[in-house]
């Protein structure tokens, strides 16, 4: 996830129909190109989902820089983000997958799985300084395939002034969290947001209190994940967070916080741009709390891989390695992260980006200890966090207690 909200779609059966077609053979071309692998290369071709502004022109930008660099025109092609997998299908099945190719990082592992990407080893792509959870969600079976130029994740924002109104200070433990959010419910006003709709995205809102008590993804019915569902749930039965969070996306939950609704929020920095139209509105982010005092807040890693698909043309592919590897040196994280709200991927870039960007600065902290999603179920992540956002329905609809639900998904 720039956001997780593009990680919102089953892909089951998709990865189930891509395991049964033709990937790619020696000698194939790259989409729209049938010249042999001794030709000069003087175009490559790129897919992404970066289809909306300011994205779709700032990455243009970069890809185009990157590809002068490397000699060669990019021959780019955007489309919506929830078409990109089928796309993928079928340019595997027409044996015309482009030279590169992005992919929101939890659908990497899947797609590496059929055997159509490259390890970026293969090309000497340098992956040294890259946070542990971003070399984590771009790796599958001990080889990086693909790499996030910057990255996100998710934190606790809260309305400067309508907590100093109430006389609350930013809470840091589940109690903390559970006590300022009733006292800032009042009239029409929640003292919290959060999404917890049936997709990957109420799951990915779910994580960090999930991981930052000890809950494990693979498996859910456990005591730590129980605390965390049920605190979940007692925010939704309390009336501090309303129940329309069952159907709201992260958009939606910004739009009530923008709109003086919700006095904290969860969401990711990708909204900073939209809040910051607002100049009425202070506001300020704090980590998402934790149980209690000690336990470190562990976040979800979102964000965008970069890969070399197996297009069967190695010079096409030398060609290709040399745009991604272009659009993740120093100097294209930290121009993509200041300008996209975003988080450099690099460790070493870090401190000087989180002083730089005070806004961004919680999130540069979070990253740090931030987890791939894919990182310990790889290409079964979809099927347990399908289980996960079920659980957390059932229990926040009164259907079943918190742990019931857990144990009824799990067994799913």
């Amino acid at each position: 996830m720039k956001s997780a909200h593009r990680t919102a779609r089953p892909l089951s059966l998709a990865m189930a129909a891509l395991a049964g077609l033709p990937l790619l053979i020696s000698g194939c071309g790259a989409a729209g190109n049938t010249a042999s692998s001794t030709d000069p290369v003087k175009e490559i071709s790129v897919v992404d989902y970066y289809n909306n502004e300011p994205d779709k022109s700032f990455i243009g930008d970069a890809l185009t820089a990157c590809g002068t660099k490397a000699g060669v025109t990019i021959k780019r092609e955007t489309v919506p983000g929830k078409s990109l997998i089928s796309k993928v299908l079928q340019q595997s099945s027409s044996k015309t997958l482009p030279d590169v190719l992005m992919l929101d990082n939890p659908d990497l592992q899947q797609i590496a799985a059929t055997g159509a990407l490259a390890p970026l080893a293969d090309f000497k792509i340098n992956t040294e300084n890259f946070a542990e959870g971003v070399l984590s969600a771009g790796t599958y079976k001990d080889k990086v395939y693909g790499l996030a130029p910057t990255v996100n994740t998710i934190a606790l924002f809260y309305n400067k002034d309508i907590l100093a109104k109430a006389g609350v200070t930013p809470p840091t433990t589940w109690d903390e969290l559970k006590a300022a959010a009733a006292k800032l419910t009042s009239g029409d006003q929640y003292g919290l947001a959060f999404n917890a709709n049936p997709t990957y995205e109420g799951t990915w809102q779910f994580l960090p209190v999930m991981w930052s008590n000890g809950g494990d993804e693979k498996k859910i019915d456990t005591k730590e994940t129980e605390e965390a569902l049920q605190l979940w749930t007692e925010l939704v039965k309390s009336g501090s967070v309303s129940s329309s969070a069952l159907n709201w996306t992260q958009a939606d939950v910004k739009d009530q916080f923008l709109a003086g609704k919700a006095a904290m929020m969860v969401n990711g920095p990708w909204q900073i741009p939209s809040l910051d139209k607002q100049p009425s509105l202070q506001y300020g982010v704090v980590k998402i709390p934790v149980r209690e005092a000690g336990q470190t807040s562990v976040a979800p890693l979102g964000g965008e891989v970069w890969t070399v698909p197996q297009t069967g043309n190695k010079a096409r592919q030398t060609k290709a390695a040399e745009v991604v590897a272009c659009l993740n040196n120093d100097e294209n994280q930290l121009a993509m992260a200041k300008v996209r709200n975003t988080i450099p991927s690099k460790t070493t870039l870090a401190e000087t980006f989180a002083s730089e960007n005070p806004k961004l600065a919680t999130f540069t902290e979070l990253i740090k200890t931030a987890r791939a999603r894919t990182g310990q179920l790889g290409e079964q992540w979809p099927a347990q966090a399908t289980k996960i956002y079920t659980a957390i329905q059932t229990a926040l609809t009164g259907n079943a207690s918190p742990a019931d639900a857990l144990k009824q998904a799990q067994g799913q």
